[in-house]
C-alpha cells in the first residue's frame, strides 16, 4: 500500500515522507539565502556607508528573475525538476564560497565582484524556486494539500527567522564565519534535495514554444482570482518592504549593531511562523478572500509604524504583527494559486508567482534605498504604508471574485486545454 492511500486529512504532516523532504530543503536552501542577505547587507553598509549602495544589492538580483522567470517556468513543466534544483544548488555554492573569499579583501574595490556573484546567485534562485513550489501538489496527498501549503509556507518564515538572526550573530565573531556558515547551509540543501524521490511524470511535456512559454501569463490572465491575488502581492511586497533598509535603521535610529539587523529582519518571520502554526492547525474555513485582503491591511499596518518607532522593543513587536498579517494573506493566496491551476501548468504560473515576489521584492528593496537617500529611512516605509492600503482598497473593488472566494479547500483546477 502507498504511503498516499494511508494519508488521511487528520495525518500529522511529518509523517508524511515527502512533506518533510521538501520542508527541509526549503528551509535550508532560504535560510542560507536569509542569512547571506542580512551578512551582506551590514558588510556592505559598513564598508561603504552609503543606502545606494544597500539598493544595489537588490537591483541587480532584480534583472535575472524579470528575464528568465518565464522559462524557469517551462523548464520546470518539461523538465526533472529535482535536477533543476540540485544544479542551482551547485551554483548557489560557488557563489558562497566565492562570497567567502572575497570577505578576506574588505575594500571597496570587490564591490563589483559582489554584485555579480549575487547576479548569478539571482539566476539560480530564479531556476530554482518554481521547480520546488510546483513539487508540493504532486509529492503531497490532495486530503492534506492546504495544511501542507501552510506548513510549507511556515518552512519560508522559519528560515527568514532562523537566517537573518544567526547570520547577524554570527557576523559578530567576523564576516570570514559568517558568510562560512552561508556556505554550509547551501551545502546542507543541496544534501537534503539529493533523498526527494522521483516525481509523477507529467502527462506530456509541453513544446518550448512562445505560447507555451507565456502559458502561465496567459492562464493567470483568464482567472480573475488568480490574477488579483498575484498582483496585490506584487504591490504590496514592492511597496510595504523594509529589509534592504534595515542596517540604517539599526545603526542610526535603534543604535544597535549587527544583531539588531538580524533581530529585525527576523521579527516579521517569527510572527508569520507563529501564524502558520496556527492555520496548519486551524485554517481559515469562511471567507477566505475577505481574511486575505484584512491580512495585507495588517501587513502595511506594521510597515508604516514601524517607520515612526524609536525603540527596538516597539520595532520588533511592529514587525512580528506585519509578519503575521503577511503569512495570512500568503497562505490564502498560495492555497488559490496552487488548488486553481492544472498540474501541466503549475510550474509556469509557479514561475510567475515567483516572478511576482522576487521582482518586487528586489525593485522594492532599491525604490526603498532610494527612496530612503531622498527623505530619510523612516519617511520610505511610512509613504510604503500608505502605498499598501491603496492598493488593498483598489483591489477589493477591481477584482471581486478574489474577494468573493470562501472556502479555499473547495476549489478545483481550471478546465483548460491541456
Amino acid at each position: 500500500m502507498s504511503e498516499a492511500s494511508q494519508v488521511t486529512a487528520d495525518t500529522p504532516l511529518f509523517r508524511v515522507r515527502n512533506f518533510r523532504l521538501l520542508f527541509s530543503t526549503r528551509v535550508a536552501s532560504n535560510t542560507a539565502n536569509q542569512m547571506q542577505a542580512v551578512i551582506l547587507g551590514w558588510f556592505i553598509y559598513e564598508l561603504t556607508g552609503s543606502a545606494l549602495a544597500l539598493g544595489m544589492i537588490s537591483l541587480v538580483q532584480f534583472l535575472p528573475p524579470l528575464l528568465l522567470t518565464l522559462p524557469a517556468g517551462q523548464f520546470a513543466d518539461r523538465y526533472d525538476r529535482r535536477l533543476i534544483m540540485r544544479i542551482c544548488y551547485a551554483v548557489e555554492a560557488v557563489v558562497s564560497a566565492s562570497l567567502l573569499v572575497l570577505a578576506s579583501h574588505a575594500t571597496e574595490t570587490i564591490m563589483p565582484a559582489i554584485y555579480g556573484l549575487l547576479l548569478v546567485n539571482a539566476v539560480a534562485r530564479t531556476f530554482e524556486v518554481p521547480a520546488l513550489t510546483s513539487l508540493m501538489p504532486i509529492m503531497v496527498p490532495r486530503v492534506v494539500l492546504t495544511r501542507a501549503v501552510a506548513a510549507h509556507a511556515s518552512a519560508g518564515r522559519m528560515s527568514m527567522l532562523l537566517g537573518p538572526s544567526v547570520g547577524g550573530l554570527i557576523y559578530t565573531f567576523g564576516g570570514t564565519i559568517a558568510f562560512a556558515a552561508g556556505f554550509v547551509m547551501v551545502v546542507v540543501a543541496f544534501l537534503s534535495c539529493l533523498l526527494l524521490p522521483p516525481a509523477p511524470k507529467p502527462a506530456s511535456k509541453p513544446k518550448i514554444t512562445w505560447e507555451n512559454l507565456i502559458g502561465g501569463l496567459t492562464f493567470i490572465r483568464s482567472q480573475p482570482s488568480v490574477l488579483g491575488a498575484m498582483s496585490l502581492d506584487l504591490l504590496a511586497t514592492l511597496f510595504g518592504g523594509a529589509a534592504t533598509i534595515l542596517p540604517i535603521f539599526a545603526r542610526d535610529i535603534l543604535q544597535t549593531g549587527p544583531w539588531g539587523v538580524g533581530v529585525l529582519r527576523s521579527a516579521p518571520a517569527l510572527g508569520g511562523l507563529l501564524t502558520a502554526a496556527l492555520l496548519a492547525r486551524y485554517p481559515v474555513k469562511r471567507s477566505a478572500g475577505i481574511v486575505m485582503f484584512a491580512g495585507v491591511t495588517v501587513y502595511g499596518l506594521g510597515t508604516l509604524l514601524f517607520g515612526l518607532s524609536h525603540w527596538l522593543g516597539l520595532s520588533v513587536l511592529l514587525f512580528l504583527l506585519s509578519g503575521a498579517g503577511d503569512m495570512v494573506a500568503g497562505v490564502i493566496r498560495q492555497s488559490i494559486i496552487q488548488l486553481t491551476t492544472p498540474d501541466h501548468y503549475r510550474g509556469r504560473v509557479m514561475a510567475v508567482h515567483s516572478l511576482c515576489v522576487s521582482t518586487a521584492g528586489q525593485l522594492g528593496g532599491f525604490e526603498s534605498g532610494v527612496t530612503a537617500a531622498w527623505f530619510g529611512a523612516p519617511g520610505s516605509l511610512i509613504f510604503g504604508g500608505f502605498a499598501v492600503f491603496l492598493m488593498v482598497g483598489l483591489w477589493a473593488w477591481k477584482f471581486p471574485s478574489l474577494r468573493e472566494v470562501d472556502r479555499t479547500d473547495e476549489l478545483q483546477p481550471a478546465a483548460v486545454p491541456a
